[in-house]
């Protein structure tokens, strides 16, 4: 044999397969060798090494350094994500995280669905993000573990809430504070908009090309950024107030028992009085509506990471552009579920 890496020396291994006639059916059927992987030309432990370079590398640049086509890369990968979800084993959540996930453009959606004590995704699924498609997730964990739910985290999305109190009424339902905080930041964006539409000539120049350093948070800002925020607000008195607004509603979050958190909010409602701030307004009558959902974080057992499912969706996204060009959601579907499990 040719001088070959180690690695290329796993590949070219060969393997002898008998093939034995079956007895009972007539048929000729290949041996089972428990250290070979699905596909016969190489051994589990290469399909290993190759689904833990996948890992941090793409499909093409591994296919590249190890001379295999991108197709056989890809089921190797596939078995490896395979094998990490059957050590997993089967989740029994006490705490989800629900939010919808664009696959593809024209509104294709898919449902991710989290378990915020372990830190993992443990379900991908649904056509669209309607109310049979999240039940399909209840059916999939079945009906005794679906009672050991006791938090459901997601968006004010109705069909979402619709499909829990259905299938697990005994959970409680709590908005995700990321997804009511981008509400308030869209209604600051709204009244800059309005603001850079009022204003003329030189005025204009504080707000034009502002929107990221207003609706950041202060601490994220570089020392020039902050220095700009200052010219902004200095400027603009009611863009300083709607800053100011949607910077103190944070602490809603903040508090350990559902009256004081009230009463937080009844004071922040009606700071609004007198301050021509319509998209606040608006903000605040949804948050009234959904009010239940927000003040169940204030119960000392519903105190979970908020932040899980934000930053899955971010690893999702990574993972998306990696797979640029790929067209397996099964592939999708394991890339995600395997994300945050250990290494084998």
């Amino acid at each position: 044999m040719r001088d070959l890496s180690s690695a290329d020396q796993r590949v070219y291994l060969a393997v002898e397969v008998r093939r034995v006639g079956c007895r009972s059916c007539g048929s000729v059927k290949r041996e089972r060798l428990d250290f070979l992987a699905h596909n016969a030309h190489y051994t589990k432990r290469f399909a290993y090494y190759v689904g833990r370079r996948c890992r941090s590398a793409t499909i093409k640049d591994i296919a590249e350094e190890l001379h295999l086509d991108w197709d056989s890369v890809k089921e190797l990968d596939k078995q490896y994500m395979r094998a990490q979800l059957a050590k997993a084993g089967t989740p029994g959540p006490k705490a989800v995280g629900i939010d919808e996930l664009s696959i593809r453009k024209r509104h294709t959606y898919r449902i991710v669905v989290s378990d915020l004590i372990r830190g993992r995704a443990i379900w991908f699924g649904g056509e669209d993000r309607s109310e049979a498609s999240l039940a399909q997730f209840y059916e999939w964990l079945g009906p005794g573990k679906t009672r050991g739910i006791r938090l459901a985290v997601m968006d004010m999305w109705k069909p979402f809430r619709n499909a829990t109190q259905a299938h697990a009424p005994q959970a409680a339902i709590l908005f995700d504070k990321f997804h009511v905080l981008r509400h308030l930041s869209d209604a600051l964006d709204t009244v800059r908009k309005a603001e850079y539409a009022r204003l003329s000539g030189k005025d204009r120049r504080y707000i034009k090309g502002q929107k990221y350093t207003l609706l950041s948070h202060r601490e994220n800002l570089t020392l020039d950024g902050r220095q700009a925020l200052k010219t902004l607000l200095a400027a603009n008195k009611r863009l300083n107030t709607a800053y100011v607004l949607k910077e103190s509603f944070g602490q809603l979050w903040s508090y350990r028992s559902e009256a004081w958190a009230r009463r937080f909010f009844d004071h922040w409602r009606a700071s609004l009085k007198w301050q021509r701030l319509k998209p606040y307004e608006t903000f605040a009558k949804m948050i009234e509506r959904h009010w239940d959902g927000i003040a169940a974080y204030c119960q000392p057992e519903n105190k979970v990471s908020l932040g899980f499912v934000e930053g899955l969706n971010n690893k999702i996204r990574v993972i998306q552009r990696r797979a640029y060009g790929l067209r397996d959601e099964e592939y999708l579907r394991l890339k995600i579920l395997s994300c945050m499990l250990p290494r084998l």
